[in-house]
């Protein structure tokens, strides 16, 4: 990565708010954190190839990463969409493999680069970081499973549960509702393995159906058990 046009910044003090860290003891973090560098990508700029060697671990500190493999046909299959106090690279980091995955930005993004070796240091030392980490594993295994499920499910309800999916990692609750990112519809086809413009025309059916409201950048969920119920 080439630093000039990848600014290194001071640590960022988000990450010492960052859900992984939360309940863990103040001098933990800060001995875990004390080689954190941040810097600040472009949109659409690699920050993780499959088969690097896994050296740091990362923690986003603003904006959103695409998680992305390929299929045997080489074609694009996007594994997962990571948002603001998400981490990744940290299965590279514990099991000392190359990576199975590439990471992109989707937007300027802000990342916090840990070292491999001090955040394994702080899942041996400090149990709250073993237990933070097997519950993220989870999470992302049951989100995983549910989204094999639906594969065979109609379009309506793939692009329903992805937004779901979305909501439930990264929503942001206010007065309207739920708010996302409103990603690019190529993105949203990528998790949903439906086609680019099977989602818009689904999209715009959710919209005249006052069960998602976009704008520019956001897109509103005002009742989460609504869209729930699309889901066959």
């Amino acid at each position: 990565m080439d630093d000039q046009h990848n600014p290194q910044t001071p640590v960022n003090p988000s990450i010492y708010s960052a859900p992984f860290f939360r309940g863990m003891p103040t001098t933990a973090v800060e001995k875990a954190t004390a080689h954190l560098v941040t810097r600040t990508h472009p949109a659409n700029q690699v920050i993780l190839l499959e088969n690097d060697w896994g050296n740091s671990v990362y923690f986003i500190l603003e904006g959103w990463v695409k998680i992305r493999t390929y299929n045997l046909d080489g074609k694009e299959v996007t594994l997962n969409i990571l948002g603001k106090a998400e981490i990744f690279g940290e299965m590279a980091a514990l099991d000392e493999a190359p990576r199975s995955t590439d990471a992109i930005t989707l937007t300027s993004t802000v990342i916090g680069s840990m070292p491999a070796h001090d955040f394994v240091a702080l899942i041996k030392t400090e149990p709250l970081a073993g237990i933070r980490l097997s519950q993220l594993m989870a999470r992302r295994l049951r989100q995983v499973n549910r989204r094999l499920r639906l594969r065979e499910s109609d379009s309506v309800s793939r692009v329903a549960d992805t937004l779901l999916f979305l909501a439930e990692g990264q929503g942001i609750q206010d007065e309207t509702g739920v708010q996302i990112p409103n990603l690019p519809h190529r993105e949203l086809s990528g998790l949903s393995g439906l086609a680019r413009e099977t989602v818009t025309r689904v999209l715009t059916k959710l919209e005249k159906k006052g069960l998602i409201l976009r704008q520019q950048q956001i897109l509103s969920i005002p009742n989460l058990k609504a869209l729930e119920r699309l889901i066959m």
